[in-house]
């Protein structure tokens, strides 16, 4: 195996029995038929049973739904790629020519897949103990700081629950402008409160997006004015 993957391996704590293994899993379909897919499907289920069994033993009184939030922000994509980044991964990957062009091995979404395959290259080499040990070690920081459950869920929803329980109106999402090509939509959209003169714009690439950050903006000016869900 060259000194590259020696490196990465290094990183991981954990040497292959088979190294063609993790070849495989930082090899992206640009470059190969023979790619990391098959192994970051098999990564990705075993990622979430491994932080969903942690999470349910260093939360005890935690409710399914307080669990479900917590596991879904440790196992997203935006996670996925900065523990990626930690690892330096992008330097291992194995790319067509288009995405080394476009910069694929920054991307999240490579990054996040490289991740989840190379656990279930592990599995695969080693067996369960050792992947869910490599996991558990690459998550060790995030999973000593866990945030609170309730912060994790999005703006949109912990705005319309503040509203619901005060018995106020829902808010009132209008998409203001929509320009850009096909493939980078910019959507501008405005959330503004309708039993009060209050609202917020926001602009992203999708119009989830534009509404999530203008919900979020709304929320702190609530907070602002004493009003807010930290001031409930």
């Amino acid at each position: 195996m060259s000194e590259l993957l020696n490196r990465l391996q290094q990183r991981l704590d954990y040497q292959f029995a088979e190294p063609e293994l993790l070849q495989q899993a930082l090899t992206h379909r640009s470059y190969s038929g023979h790619n990391n897919e098959r192994l970051e499907f098999l990564g990705d289920g075993l990622l979430n049973f491994v932080i969903g069994d942690a999470l349910y033993a260093r939360k005890p009184r935690d409710e399914e739904g307080a669990l479900s939030r917590l596991r879904a922000s440790l196992v997203r994509e935006e996670t996925l790629a900065k523990l990626a980044r930690e690892l330096e991964l992008g330097e291992f990957l194995k790319l067509g020519e288009s995405e080394l062009k476009s910069g694929g091995f920054r991307r999240d979404s490579i990054l996040a897949d490289a991740f989840e395959a190379i656990l279930g290259a592990i599995f695969l080499d080693g067996g369960f103990e050792k992947a869910r040990a490599a996991a558990l070690r690459l998550y060790t920081a995030l999973l000593d700081t866990l945030p609170d459950p309730e912060r994790l869920k999005d703006a949109k929803t912990r705005l319309q629950e503040w509203l619901q329980a005060r018995a106020r109106p829902l808010p009132l999402y209008t998409v203001l402008s929509e320009d850009g090509p096909p493939h980078a939509r910019r959507f501008h959209v405005r959330c503004a409160l309708t039993d009060a003169e209050l609202g917020s714009e926001a602009r992203g690439g999708s119009r989830r997006i534009a509404e999530q950050r203008a919900a979020e903006m709304l929320l702190k000016q609530l907070e602002q004015i004493g009003s807010g869900p930290d001031h409930a």
